[in-house]
């Protein structure tokens, strides 16, 4: 039977939670890559399916071939001419069919159908506005056959180094832009000479079949190489031009080939998602969206069980409580946010999720066990100690709010989520990138909230942290009236 070695990317910091994900619903280990941002398992290609519904990872691939240990040659050229020659030495035919299979499968949802009309049409369009950018082709500027395509800022192209991850490539973006997704899993050149096509026997289109058009895409981390990464991707394309007789196509490209090399590791690939996985839930965005993939890990890291509340006291667009509504329906999920403009795009949002899922069953559709509230984060219209999660994204103090403002905005947070949380057995899971202000303002909190673990997340290129708390059990001071 066909089988498959599947490399996904996955938010930075949580590839331990996207393996739990993985062994519990396709019963597959998953070995963690050195690149951070990465894990690889392996399944049967008939569980492409169940992998395409994983919630933790953000972008697919097949693995043609790893290499864990290359070597690489001092001189540039030397070093080119042997990536060049990888390409006759890897086995191409299994992943190719993997590929194929992918794409049929891709073919039989009818939604699919729609997109790919659209997208030849749609495709610069949408890169153009920065509101789709699966593998953003934002300044198709295409040089020797290689695109520089920085998400955001193509200046930062070139090689983003062993930095590339933590480097703030958006300038320095909040929770996160709808088309930063790419920041930790794709290295910010993609170079193309690369796209396969139905690769009958991996070699060339069948008789009747198109020529494939195709694209290469490498990320690059490590400072010992002598070339850049669109150096790679342009030899490296050639090589797959001239092997497979494809045609190379920056923009509307049947196969995506990637290349990716860490320091000393080097993973030939070709992917499997056209768009990342994390754009499912979010349809209206707002200045600092978070990733559904991001907002899965966080809900995952409290452990819901059935009959949880679970509250999203600052949720600008929903993403954590809709992903949260989704994937534990048998909790009862509140979103809130002082932000009117916020809460009505959370509320589009619910309501773009409904109608999809409507579309999806055809029959009577279920409702989502989700509310949203518009409301005052210090003064919440909840019953002291009703709450038993708390979620929430907190103001970076960037594009929200200030650095100066979350001094007093971040241990009046804690104590009003200490007063609604269940004492004892309540538990809150936040994300910041103000940590200085947050661990001043938990040490001001420590009889109410108490530290359990610390997750380290690149957020929009943006160092952030995922701090999960357990409410002690001491009673909060209760709130004067609201009525």
């Amino acid at each position: 039977e066909l089988a498959a070695v599947i490399g996904a990317t996955v938010p930075t910091g949580f590839e331990l939670t996207a393996a739990e994900e993985v062994q519990e619903k396709l019963g597959s280990a998953s070995r963690i890559s050195r690149d951070r941002g990465k894990i690889y398992f392996e399944v049967p290609a008939r569980s492409l399916p169940q992998v395409h519904r994983l919630r933790s990872v953000d972008n697919l691939f097949v693995v043609v071939q790893e290499f864990k240990d290359y070597q690489f040659k001092e001189n540039k050229e030397d070093a080119l001419k042997d990536l060049e020659d990888l390409v006759k030495k890897v086995p191409w035919t299994e992943p190719l069919k993997v590929w194929e299979l992918n794409n049929s499968l891709k073919k039989k949802k009818t939604k699919r159908k729609k997109l790919n009309l659209q997208s030849t049409a749609s495709k610069e369009k949408l890169n153009d506005d920065g509101e789709e950018g699966g593998t953003d082709q934002k300044d198709a500027s295409e040089q020797d056959c290689a695109q520089n395509t920085a998400a955001v800022e193509p200046t930062i192209g070139q090689d983003t180094e062993e930095t590339q991850r933590e480097a703030s490539r958006n300038g320095g973006g909040e929770e996160e832009e709808e088309d930063n997704e790419q920041s930790d899993a794709k290295d910010e050149l993609q170079a193309g000479s690369g796209n396969e096509t139905k690769a009958g026997d991996g070699k060339t289109g069948e008789g009747e079949a198109k020529v494939l058009k195709f694209r290469v895409t490498c990320n690059r981390a490590g400072d010992k190489h002598s070339f850049t990464s669109n150096e790679a991707a342009r030899d490296f394309g050639g090589a797959v031009q001239e092997h497979f007789q494809w045609k190379a196509d920056m923009t509307n490209f049947d196969v995506e080939v990637l290349l990716n090399i860490h320091n000393n590791e080097v993973v030939v690939g070709i992917a499997l998602t056209e768009e990342s996985l994390h754009r499912r839930n979010i349809t209206h965005f707002g200045p600092t969206t978070l990733r559904s993939t991001l907002a899965y890990g966080m809900l995952r890291l409290c452990d819901p069980q059935p009959t949880d509340i679970i509250v999203d006291p600052m949720c600008g667009t929903g993403a954590i409580p809709i992903e949260g509504a989704t994937e534990w329906p048998s909790c009862y999920h509140i979103a809130g946010d002082n932000n009117p403009q916020a809460v009505k795009r959370a509320a589009n949002n619910i309501c773009s999720l409904l109608k999809k899922n409507e579309n999806k069953e055809s029959s009577t559709s279920l409702g989502i066990p989700l509310d949203i509230i518009q409301w005052d984060i210090c003064n919440l219209p909840l019953r002291t100690g009703s709450v038993d999660v708390i979620v929430t994204d907190m103001p970076f103090g960037k594009r929200i709010g200030s650095k100066k403002k979350n001094w007093d905005l971040y241990p009046a947070c804690l104590m009003e989520m200490g007063r609604i949380c269940t004492p004892g057995t309540g538990r809150a899971v936040l994300l910041t990138q103000d940590k200085k202000c947050f661990a001043k303002a938990l040490s001001r909190m420590g009889h109410i909230w108490r530290k359990g673990q610390t997750v380290w997340v690149n957020v929009g290129g943006l160092h952030a942290a995922v701090y999960l708390l357990k409410r002690t059990w001491e009673r909060a001071e209760e709130k004067r009236s609201f009525w």
